[in-house]
């Protein structure tokens, strides 16, 4: 041992002084390692076991990086967060007005047909085949008539109802080998009614107080969205609306809203229903506010469709995808499609930087994986204004813009969906509307 110990000192001396230095640097650091043990496990310790602490009972596997999605991809739960409520909020939060659980209603307008309207929310052609060879009418639906349906839990339709008339709705129901038609005949006797009031604390338990439902309620608020914010009404307001219900065998059975007036800070609002079922103004002119059908100021190419069934390219797993993605720079302007206000503008996860704007009551459109938002909550927008800059956050797999259309807190597809639109009725249409309106304004009363 000492001979080795020798030899080893008599090499170490042998070499350059650099590299003595530099060798017995090394050694020193070696042993320092060697002797200074900040921590020893052992393995038959106690461990130590640190409460995590989930705030709003949020459930663990939400918090899991694989459980995650964007919000463009997640649960209706989760989106309703995002989402305006489809009642109606009044002044002080407490009253609503709901209309029916799960169900999808439409008015027929000009130029729809039983495919253009169900594709657009995500419903399949082969489905809709199936309707059409069930019943051949419905390839001649007219303005004004009205369908509702029902979806199942996996987004294919469950139910389809279509008033034919005031007094026949034809129902198609699911079956194994497609769908079946039943046809309801209703006979009552229509008489038309005029409600009034003033508002006293919320509107719809006003409305509610002078006698209309909740349907007629519904109704009401529709018809003025775009004209007004109900939550802004104060103590005083008037209003009139002239309702025609069906009375069967002694009971109330559907009502339509033909004409309503609403006066507030000492003006007049009118909405009155035309032959193709939507609203206007005593001259004619349409109530809606007219929406872009796209959020830029040019058309990009679009990398990715509205798919209620699409594979999720960053996860692998099936999820819907609610909107259209547009392949586009970093920093380019982003454009409200319509007026509304901003009900949210902030950074969520997945969603990366994303805005939600509420156009009336029915629409709601939402921007994500933006780079810079330029408008807070709480904001009024007009059609074309600048609310942000595209970008890539969130989870993203490139430079885009994610854009949703949602109608009555259900996503369709923003290149095919029937949009408000701001032209009024010409020739013949408003010729007759005109006449309409010389006959239910003088029935708009408040006293």
């Amino acid at each position: 041992m000492q001979q080795i110990a020798r030899s080893v000192a008599m090499a170490f001396n042998s070499l350059p002084r650099p590299h003595r230095v530099l060798l017995g640097s090394l050694t020193v650091l070696t042993l320092s390692v060697a002797v200074w043990r900040p921590y020893v496990y052992h393995p038959d310790a106690t461990p130590v076991v640190k409460a995590l602490d989930l705030h709003d009972n949020k459930p663990v596997h939400t918090l899991m990086p694989d459980a995650s999605e964007p919000i463009d991809q997640t649960s209706a739960d989760d989106v309703d967060v995002a989402l305006p409520p489809d009642d109606t909020t009044t002044q002080d939060g407490s009253d609503e007005t709901t209309s029916s659980n799960g169900v999808q209603d439409y008015v027929v307008s000009t130029g729809d047909t039983l495919s253009s309207i169900l594709n657009q929310y995500g419903i399949d052609m082969g489905e809709i085949s199936q309707l059409t060879s069930t019943d051949k009418d419905l390839e001649n639906l007219k303005i004004g008539q009205q369908l509702s349906w029902t979806l199942t839990p996996d987004g294919n339709l469950q139910q389809l109802s279509w008033d034919v008339s005031r007094r026949e709705t034809r129902v198609y129901d699911r079956t194994d080998n497609g769908f079946k038609r039943n046809v309801e005949v209703q006979q009552g006797e229509w008489v038309n009614r005029v409600i009034k009031g003033k508002v006293s604390g919320s509107f719809v338990a006003s409305a509610r107080a002078a006698g209309l439902s909740g349907n007629e309620v519904n109704d009401v608020v529709k018809a003025l969205q775009w004209q007004m914010d109900f939550r802004k009404l104060k103590a005083g307001d008037e209003f009139s609306a002239l309702i025609s219900r069906e009375q069967l065998d002694g009971k109330r059975g559907q009502s339509h809203l033909l004409g309503v007036r609403l006066k507030t800070g000492g003006k007049d609002y009118f909405a009155i229903r035309a032959a193709d079922g939507k609203f206007y103004d005593q001259n004619g002119n349409g109530l809606a506010k007219g929406f872009l059908r796209f959020p830029t100021s040019r058309q990009f190419r679009v990398s990715s469709n509205f798919n209620p069934r699409r594979l999720n390219p960053v996860t692998g797993r099936i999820a819907p995808h609610r909107g259209v993605d547009f392949a586009m720079p970093q920093g380019t302007p982003v454009l409200s499609v319509g007026d509304g206000e901003v009900i949210v503008a902030k950074h969520d996860g997945a969603a990366g930087n994303y805005i939600a704007i509420r156009h009336g009551r029915t629409y709601t459109t939402r921007y994500m994986h933006l780079k810079k938002l330029l408008v807070k909550p709480g904001d009024k927008v007009k059609r074309g204004e600048r609310i942000a800059l595209s970008g890539n956050t969130g989870r993203s797999t490139g430079p885009h813009l994610h854009f949703e259309v949602w109608i009555n807190q259900q996503a369709v597809n923003p290149l095919t969906a029937k949009l408000p639109r701001t032209e009024g009725l010409t020739g013949a249409d408003r010729r007759t509307y005109l006449a309409q309106v010389r006959e239910i304004r003088p029935q708009l009363v408040f006293n």
